[in-house]
């Protein structure tokens, strides 16, 4: 099977709930701190260069940003705002963090999270919230261990093990977890199978295009 996400492309934006499309598909969010690779995630898992915004100024997305995906109907991937970034005002940390804790209550179309993480620091404060919106209400989550490729691959299975340990000792099996590079590609074909089957669209044969 051909990659079902390399026709992603930009729908809309989303600065309060009214501005969301209807509620009747399926969404899968991704989220992660500045600089922990969401947009490099984003495009690779989509096989695409610029989907993502790939920015040297963390914070940058702002917004609800949602990508559709022809040709199937009613499938979207979601980029939430990484607002732990400190130069961001209060006042719209504090609009996002209502904003996404409403999106994860009530958002019947949510079929999963991927919450990506820098593998070198894994687990802050702000991934920990984010999984735990998504555990509250249901939704299964995936600990996405990104960069793995600056750490050799002793340390990085290591850091594997004690991230999958805690997360499984604390939410069973409702969080998944693995380690993934944007540069080499390793990795992305067992992030494109989670979200294939969340999406219920079958997943992509290995290294499909």
């Amino acid at each position: 099977m051909s990659n079902p996400f390399n026709r992603a492309a930009y729908l809309l934006a989303a600065h309060v709930p009214r501005q969301l499309p209807p509620d009747d598909g399926f969404e899968v969010a991704f989220a992660g701190r500045s600089n922990a690779g969401k947009s490099s995630a984003l495009n690779a898992l989509c096989r695409q260069n610029a989907l993502a915004r790939v920015s040297k100024t963390p914070g940058r997305t702002q917004q609800l940003v949602y990508f559709e995906l022809p040709p199937h109907e009613r499938r979207f991937l979601v980029d939430l705002p990484g607002y732990g970034y400190a130069k961001v005002p209060r006042e719209l940390q504090a609009h996002w963090q209502a904003f996404i804790a409403d999106y994860f209550a009530h958002r019947q179309a949510l079929r999963g999270l991927v919450v990506v993480m820098d593998i070198r620091h894994p687990l802050k404060d702000y991934d920990r919230q984010m999984i735990q919106f998504a555990v509250r209400n249901g939704t299964p989550a995936h600990a996405l261990l990104t960069k793995a490729d600056k750490l050799g691959r002793g340390a990085a299975g290591n850091t594997l093990q004690a991230v999958r340990r805690e997360l499984q000792a604390q939410h069973g099996e409702q969080v998944s977890v693995q380690t993934f590079s944007s540069e080499s590609k390793a990795g992305v074909d067992e992030l494109r199978a989670v979200v294939a089957r969340w999406m219920e669209i079958g997943a992509p044969a290995p290294g499909a295009d």
